[in-house]
């Protein structure tokens, strides 16, 4: 499974939109250079009340454009960076990887997939009824959430609009992604 980086994004404080760049650089065991959630323990302000020494599985927030174009297609005006997103891809799946595969971003930077991001009130804040539209019902009713996924940086290097991603599933049995 390949795809493309469409937009990359970071931000140095904990604004909830992020400024799309020319380029980020990842830093292995950290996240990306500058952002606000870069580090090896968790840096999100929520988490940091409940522990702030548990271990940074949201160093980097990925989210697949095909969503941002659902998103706009019910009426929302969000493009690449707005949500909060470090990095916007095109042409992978990225709610359908079992946790723990590896994508293969630009020419040497490795990030291990962790987890859903789980949606927060701030979306509502960012537009109203937007944390709504990011959820979603399995079959069997399973909520199912859609505002990116998270993942840890295994390997640094940088990463711009216009670079391959390769995903490499791990070894079975797979394990659903779950809310980190």
């Amino acid at each position: 499974m390949t795809g493309r980086v469409l937009a990359v994004a970071a931000a140095s404080g904990h604004e909830f939109s992020k400024p799309v760049q020319g380029r980020i650089t990842l830093l292995a065991g950290l996240g990306v250079q500058g952002d606000a959630h870069c580090g090896v323990t968790v840096k999100h302000r929520s988490r940091v009340r409940a522990n702030p020494n548990q271990p940074n599985l949201r160093q980097l927030h990925l989210i697949p454009a095909e969503r941002l174009d659902l998103l706009r297609a019910q009426g929302f005006d969000v493009t690449p960076g707005e949500t909060g997103e470090n990095v916007t891809t095109e042409g992978i799946d990225l709610f359908a990887l079992p946790r723990g595969t590896r994508l293969h971003l630009g020419a040497t930077a490795v990030a291990e997939v962790t987890g859903l991001r789980n949606p927060c009130y701030q979306l509502d804040d960012f537009q109203k009824g937007l944390m709504k539209a990011t959820l979603e019902r399995a079959p069997d009713g399973a909520l199912l959430l859609r505002a990116g996924i998270r993942a840890v940086v295994v390997d640094g290097g940088d990463l711009a609009p216009g670079d391959a991603v390769r995903v490499e599933l791990p070894a079975e049995p797979h394990q659903a992604l779950e809310k980190v």
